[in-house]
């Protein structure tokens, strides 16, 4: 199965606390398994941002050089999906169909792009906020084994 891994399991397994810990170990899991794990560029965009951002904003306060070997080992340890004109279509159709409002439109734009790669699941820490979406199956990695 293709999976999506979420930026919040991407921003945790660089914190390395407990739920970091949670992270590594479901994408080491899924990656055994044989599964093939995913990031769109939304992903390390998102990563991008709370690793720069100050420490007092709620960001981690990494240099962009150091953020920057971040992003190039991430894209050797996954495949990043591409994003195109048929996935932002899609997030329109699905935006538009499920009512998303506020800050909701960015799972919404993951799940456009899930649906257009043929991606059936994501790994993230936030199983609820993808329960609206048919066909996409939300994995909480402390339940992955």
């Amino acid at each position: 199965m293709r999976i999506l891994v979420d930026t919040n399991i991407l921003l945790r397994a660089v914190q390395r606390q407990k739920a970091g810990q949670a992270a590594i170990k479901a994408i080491k899991t899924l990656h055994r398994q044989g599964h093939t794990l995913c990031l769109a560029p939304q992903n390390i965009v998102e990563f991008w941002n709370v690793c720069t951002r100050p420490i007092d904003v709620n960001g981690l306060g990494l240099s962009v050089a150091g953020t920057e070997r971040y992003v190039r080992r991430l894209r050797r340890m996954f495949t990043v999906v591409p994003d195109s004109l048929q996935s932002f279509e899609s997030w329109l159709e699905l935006v538009a169909k499920q009512e998303v409002i506020g800050a909701s439109v960015h799972d919404a734009r993951l799940a456009g792009l899930m649906k257009v790669n043929d991606i059936e699941g994501i790994l993230t820490f936030n199983v609820s906020d993808f329960a609206r979406y048919e066909g996409i199956s939300a994995i909480d990695p402390n339940k992955v084994e």
